[in-house]
């Protein structure tokens, strides 16, 4: 089993796969071919070769330019950024309206920590008999 990849990024002469489909810089595919024949066209245009998609039959890699390469990771880093946090914390906070002065600050003080590190925050307050 090849390591799945952790970055986008060049994988450079690593490439554990035999038959390669590969997509030139301009977005046009030139095939499926030799795992030999794509490093030659790598090193005759002076490109690097960059795993697009390895759960398809063959893998599928694109010639880039380091530029392209960078702007590239930066899409996915703002994308990342972009998209909800996967287990957003909703913190639940209950008390008594007969609170104690000093506790009902202490537990404001809480709920404000809470908002400073983004969770969703729950304040139930009950009557007092």
């Amino acid at each position: 089993q090849p390591k799945s990849k952790v970055a986008f990024g060049s994988v450079g002469r690593r490439i554990p796969y035999r038959i390669l489909h590969v997509i030139n810089q301009d977005g046009e595919s030139l095939g499926n071919m030799h795992r030999a024949d794509a490093l030659r066209l790598m090193d005759q245009h002076g490109l690097k070769l960059v795993l697009l998609h390895e759960n398809v039959e063959p893998p599928v890699y694109r010639l880039m330019t380091g530029q392209q390469i960078h702007e590239e990771q930066l899409k996915r880093a703002e994308k990342k950024k972009a998209s909800p946090k996967q287990g957003m914390c909703t913190k639940e906070l209950s008390f008594s309206s007969a609170i104690a002065k000093n506790d009902l600050e202490t537990k404001t003080k809480q709920i404000a920590q809470w908002i400073e590190k983004r969770h969703h925050v729950k304040v139930t307050i009950r009557q007092a008999k």
